[in-house]
């Protein structure tokens, strides 16, 4: 399906430059860096804190400590030491081996989004790089220069090493890259743009390798477009209580109040003021003989609430990934004027990445799979007190009617049953058993991209219908949250009347709801 590209919540052309001091990012920055193209920048005060760490990791190299990753081999060859004179070599060739990817190229904002992470992460002052090479980072971004880095390759564990050794081959001037809309060598870009490449010095490869930008970036663009695709899911729901003349005594503040949960209290409540002043509800108040409606309808807030909260606990663990310095080893300065330490360890394992975007693909299915759900209930028909068409087809047998969107829509809940398979349960080990258990937190983040897209149509589906399902109902109104949401999908998506695809329909509404149109 063809992903609309979804807005950020600011204007980036208006927006000041995104500095980079060493404090946390977040996911609206990252967004708009990574999508709208906002600038970056490197704070002064920064800069003199990277040359410092900078000086302090030379005098350790000078002392013939063995470091590791800066005078020792990598991974299992850690034993292996390094003459000073080959020191960055060594750096080089770390690059050009673990360029091991292959598949289709990361989209452009995956890139971006893990471009600025790194160089967030680097600029923090504890990886012993130079601020030139932060500042080429910014260069990267400001120009428009993106590595063509293949998606496969990373298990997320020491680092996303093969996806982040191919955007730093373009910084030493090999690889691939796209600018100015054409795929050229790494070198011809540099030349394009106006850049040039870069010698790493001592651990500076290693530092550019080993955290967990990739993961992180899918997490933050991911986090982004859930939560616009959750407000759409809240949305639609209010729309299908009106559509199938359900009750909203389900909705009494009263009862969530009584079970505790958060999210729970928070989605009954969006509903409440969504169908507050509605002339659907009381239209049908007496002489109902219904006395309960489905799940789908009725345990919304539950099954919603705990997507919610779901969404909320993984975006905890985000932004502190944001905040984060993820490679491996870490500069500090010694206590009361000692000499620095540098220490290894094993920051870069994302597990804390992965498990979070493993539950959010898990949310996202529960979210799509009551939307379909809802979808069937308004298609089918079946409850006469819907006062519904089958299909809502305008002249059921002439015209089909929207049956073919439930079906799509049970095409995509099925295919995300299996995205919400975790990938980060089981474990392969790397490295001659030196890496032996990793996170496979980018697979992770790639079925939650995945799976964010099929909710995105899917829930755009329960709003093409829910819509078309209050034409039923009219002259009476829903409520005033409700008829909103209404006039933004009939701005770009009239009445059916008669047969015609519904795929422009779809499309059109996925769009709607990728660009944030059915929040507050």
């Amino acid at each position: 399906m063809p992903r609309p590209k979804p807005k950020t919540p600011a204007r980036p052309e208006h927006a000041p430059a995104l500095v980079l001091d060493g404090r946390a990012l977040d996911a609206t920055a990252v967004e708009q860096v990574a999508r709208q193209g906002r600038p970056v920048a490197l704070a002064p005060a920064t800069s003199k804190r990277l040359a410092a760490s900078r000086a302090a990791l030379e005098s350790l190299v000078s002392s013939g400590e063995p470091i590791y990753g800066v005078n020792t081999g990598f991974g299992s060859l850690s034993r292996q030491r390094i003459a000073p004179r080959e020191l960055r070599d060594v750096q080089h060739n770390l690059i050009r081996s673990h360029a091991a990817g292959i598949g289709e190229p990361l989209p452009t904002d995956v890139v971006r989004a893990m471009l600025v992470l790194l160089a967030g992460s680097l600029a923090r002052g504890h990886s012993g790089v130079t601020p030139a090479l932060v500042e080429e980072l910014i260069a990267f971004l400001n120009s428009g220069v993106t590595p063509v880095v293949p998606s496969i390759g990373s298990v997320g564990a020491s680092g996303d090493l093969a996806p982040l050794s191919h955007a730093a081959l373009v910084l030493i001037g090999e690889g691939e890259a796209e600018f100015g809309g054409r795929r050229m060598s790494g070198a011809e870009a540099l030349k394009a743009a106006g850049l040039k490449p870069i010698s790493l010095g001592a651990k500076e490869g290693l530092a550019l390798i080993n955290g967990t930008h990739l993961m992180a970036a899918q997490a933050a663009l991911a986090i982004a477009d859930i939560d616009r695709v959750f407000d759409a899911a809240v949305a639609a729901c209010a729309m299908s209580i009106d559509a199938c003349r359900a009750t909203d005594a389900f909705l009494d503040e009263r009862i969530h109040a009584a079970r505790g949960q958060p999210g729970q209290i928070r989605v009954a409540a969006r509903l409440r003021t969504m169908l507050e002043g509605s002339q659907i509800i009381p239209s049908h108040a007496e002489n109902d003989p219904r006395v309960q409606d489905p799940y789908s309808l009725r345990c919304a807030p539950q099954v919603l609430g705990a997507a919610l909260d779901a969404i909320d606990s993984a975006r905890r663990s985000i932004d502190r990934e944001l905040a984060a310095v993820t490679d491996n080893p870490l500069i500090f300065e010694g206590a009361k004027g000692a000499q620095p330490e540098v220490i290894s360890a094993g920051n870069f394992h994302g597990l804390p990445l992965a498990i979070p975007m493993d539950t959010l693909a898990i949310a996202l299915a529960h979210i799509a799979g009551v939307s379909e759900r809802r979808t069937f209930l308004m298609l089918a028909a079946t409850d006469p007190e819907s006062h519904l068409r089958p299909y809502l087809s305008p002249q059921p047998g002439l015209h089909s009617g929207l049956m073919l969107a439930q079906y799509t829509a049970a095409a995509c809940c099925n295919e995300m049953i299996g995205l919400a398979n975790p990938a980060s349960v089981a474990n392969l080990s790397t490295s001659a058993g030196m890496e032996d258990y990793n996170s496979f937190g980018p697979r992770s983040g790639a079925k939650l991209r995945r799976s964010v897209d099929l909710c995105a149509h899917v829930v755009a589906i329960e709003l093409l219908c829910a819509a078309q399902g209050l034409e039923f109902h009219r002259p009476l109104r829903s409520g005033h949250g409700v008829e909103r949401t209404y006039e933004t999908i009939r701005n770009a998506v009239k009445p059916l009347t008669e047969d015609r695809p519904p795929a422009p329909d779809i499309s059109a509404v996925t769009s709607l709801v990728l660009h944030g149109r059915f929040g507050d």
